[in-house]
């Protein structure tokens, strides 16, 4: 062996590394391990279609399963994606919904506001958004903040939107809110990015705590990923989100509501109390599933929706 013929250090003796790089049998059989399984390992559900819109603040990314069924805009909680409702668009689908999963201004692929932006600004997308995919009129769903988004979308362009479901409604008081806006303060308008990256895994901890028991910790670093990808200051959403007045929003909200939680979500609290705010709202609960509930139970939480916009039906058929 020569001094330009190193041999790799996991390479057996005998072997140089110009043998390894250039036998085509060793190529090819690093490639079928390498490759065996993984090609697709992070994309995103198989949706027909993932596109752009020119929205109001630049370009609106969004997942849509297509087909001829009811349509239902999708919108994530903060600070995350429409990857969010991964596990729910085939569900969706074969339930006779066409699911439309949008990346809220700043997250996910889609730009930002040029400032710092309210609920009421994010609204602004929706009719961009529904005269490209050629729907005069579609179902709103929102989970946490999105489910403000979903709000707000009604009261701004009620003809433009058929049912609304709010999965996580934030009716807080104004102490309440002052007090969550402190801890924003703190916790993510301040954050600290740590020169060791043990932010990082500080995030993860967190996020991974407020989890279902049993969450995989492979979504709960997808999760933690995409708080961080966005092209805007992730704290854009919490922020968006404490300062709606939810409360006196889902006062003047005249379109068919569905109220939806489950019991261990965080704000589950914040669902009875809206029972009380507007006991005409339709209403619907799951058991368990923390803040996840839709990777945690697809299926079930499928049937929710389904069920409420009239288009349930067997997955077989």
């Amino acid at each position: 062996m020569t001094a330009h013929q190193k041999r790799p250090a996991d390479a057996p003796a005998g072997i140089t590394r110009r043998a390894v790089l250039g036998s085509a049998l060793t190529v090819g059989a690093l490639s079928a391990v390498v490759g065996a399984g993984t090609a697709s390992a992070n994309m995103p559900a198989k949706t027909q279609k993932r596109g752009y819109v020119d929205g109001p603040f630049g370009l609106l990314h969004y997942y849509d399963t297509g087909g001829a069924g009811r349509p239902l805009l999708l919108f994530h909680q903060a600070p995350m994606s429409a990857r969010q409702f991964d596990f729910v668009y085939q569900p969706l689908a074969a339930r006779g919904i066409r699911a439309i999963g949008v990346d809220m201004p700043g997250f996910g692929m889609s730009d930002p506001t040029p400032f710092v932006p309210k609920i009421e600004d994010w609204a602004r997308i929706a009719p961009p958004l529904l005269d490209q995919l050629a729907l005069n009129q579609a179902d709103l769903l929102g989970h946490h903040t999105g489910g403000l988004l979903a709000t707000d979308i009604a009261l701004q362009f009620p003809d433009r939107v058929g049912s609304v479901i709010i999965n996580g409604p934030f009716p807080i008081t104004e102490e309440e809110r002052q007090q969550r806006l402190q801890r924003l303060q703190v916790s993510e308008v301040d954050f600290v990015y740590k020169t060791d990256g043990s932010h990082l895994s500080e995030s993860f901890r967190r996020r991974f705590e407020m989890s279902a028991p049993g969450t995989d910790p492979k979504l709960t670093t997808r999760v933690v990923v995409e708080r961080f990808q966005g092209f805007g200051p992730f704290w854009y959403g919490h922020n968006a989100a404490y300062r709606y007045d939810h409360a006196a929003a889902m006062t003047r909200l005249k379109h068919r509501t569905l109220i939806f939680t489950n019991t261990t979500d965080m704000i589950y609290e914040l669902a009875q109390r809206t029972r009380k705010l507007r006991p005409d709202f339709e209403y619907a609960e799951l058991e368990g599933g923390g803040i996840d509930i839709m990777d945690q139970q697809p299926e079930a939480w499928s049937d929710v929706v389904a069920g409420f916009l009239g288009t349930n039906r067997s997955v077989a058929s």
